[in-house]
């Protein structure tokens, strides 16, 4: 499934959940607002436990750093469209996943897309 990244911001959520990758939306102070299906997965975490809830603090603690959380913060305070990407390994307590992360910003919408793609076995982008 090909996607525009500009049409993130506007995909209904039964959409959002079909992606073949992890999105998280979060606001400006890291507070969960949606959250997909994939991601769910991935995370082995039910959406009703995260939405609302701060990704850094409450859910994702392993991001708390400044190769995650303090590229986030920069990336917000930056405003207007923009994107970043670059490779983290999320630590989660059934193991440790290799992935690409993506922050998306749009100038017309407030808050970020935080893109989750997995890396299989062979470092390979699985989406």
């Amino acid at each position: 499934m090909a996607v525009d990244t500009n049409e993130l911001f506007d995909l209904p959520d039964a959409e959002i959940d079909a992606l073949p990758f992890g999105l998280i939306a979060v606001s400006a102070d890291g507070t969960i607002e949606q959250y997909n299906a994939y991601e769910s997965k991935l995370a082995r975490l039910p959406k009703e436990r995260v939405i609302g809830r701060n990704f850094f603090r409450d859910v994702a603690p392993c991001t708390a750093v400044r190769d995650f959380q303090g590229r986030f913060e920069r990336f917000v305070a930056e405003g207007g469209d923009g994107a970043e990407s670059f490779d983290f390994v999320f630590a989660f307590p059934f193991g440790r996943q290799r992935v690409n992360i993506t922050f998306l910003r749009s100038a017309k919408n407030q808050g970020v897309k935080i893109l989750v793609n997995r890396y299989d076995d062979e470092g390979e982008d699985e989406s």
